[in-house]
C-alpha cells in the first residue's frame, strides 16, 4: 500500500454528543446535504448493533433468521439510495478486516453487500495491507464534507455516541484520508464472492 498518513484526531478538539445528541444532529446534517458526498470508515471487527432483529437472530446462532431479516430491509435501504441520487450525494464506506473474519464481520459483510446493491459505496481494505504505523484507525464518518464524527464505542462493542467537528481543515483533511483509502480498496461485491461466500454459517454467540 503507498505510504499514506492519517490525520491527527483529538477529542479535545471537537464536541462530545452522547448517542441520543449524536443521533439527532447526524439526521439533521444529513437531510441537509445537497451535492455533496460522505465517507465512513470503519475499523473495529466487532460491533453491538443496537434495536437490530437481524444482529439478535446472529448472537443466537440463527443464522438463516439473521440473513432473512437483513433481506427485509432491502426496501428502505433501496429508497434511501434513491433519495441520495436526487440529493446528488452518496454515501462512501471503507471497511477494513482482519483474516479470518469474526462471526460478527461475516454477517456484516452481508450487510454491507446488500447495501452496495442498494447505491451505497463500500470498499474493503484488508488489515494486512495497511502500511506500518497507520493501524490502529479511528471510526470517523465525514458528512457532506462539512462535519466529522469521531465515532466512539465502549470496549465491549455498544456505541457510546461521537465526538464531532467543524474544523474545515480537519474535515477536509480526513475527507482525503478516506478517499484514498477507498480508491485502494476492492469492491465489496467481489471480496464476498471470493472470501464470504464460501464459509459456514457461524455458530451463537458465547458470553
Amino acid at each position: 500500500m503507498p505510504e499514506l498518513r492519517a490525520p491527527a484526531l483529538k477529542p479535545e478538539w471537537g464536541c462530545r454528543l452522547d448517542r441520543e445528541a449524536y443521533r439527532r444532529d447526524f439526521r439533521e446534517r444529513d437531510a441537509r446535504i445537497r451535492g455533496r458526498d460522505s465517507w465512513k470508515l470503519e475499523r473495529l471487527q466487532y460491533f453491538e448493533e443496537q434495536n437490530s432483529p437481524s444482529r439478535d437472530a446472529l448472537r443466537r446462532g440463527d443464522w438463516e433468521g439473521a440473513l432473512r431479516l437483513l433481506e427485509e430491509r432491502r426496501g428502505t435501504l433501496e429508497a434511501i439510495g434513491r433519495e441520495d441520487e436526487e440529493r446528488g450525494s452518496h454515501f462512501h464506506r471503507v471497511r477494513v478486516v482482519e483474516r479470518p473474519l469474526t462471526g460478527y464481520l461475516q454477517w456484516e459483510l452481508h450487510s454491507l453487500r446488500m447495501r452496495a446493491e442498494c447505491g451505497e459505496r463500500v470498499r474493503i481494505v484488508p488489515a494486512e495491507d495497511l502500511a506500518d504505523g497507520l493501524d490502529p484507525l479511528p471510526e470517523v464518518v465525514v458528512l457532506g464534507g462539512r462535519t466529522l464524527y469521531h465515532v466512539q464505542y465502549t470496549p465491549t462493542g455498544v456505541p457510546d455516541g461521537a465526538v464531532r467537528h467543524v474544523d474545515p481543515e480537519l474535515v477536509g483533511a480526513w475527507e482525503e484520508f478516506i478517499g484514498s483509502l477507498y480508491r485502494l480498496g476492492e469492491d465489496v461485491a467481489s471480496w464476498f464472492a471470493r472470501e464470504v461466500a464460501p464459509l459456514a454459517p457461524p455458530g451463537a454467540e458465547t458470553e
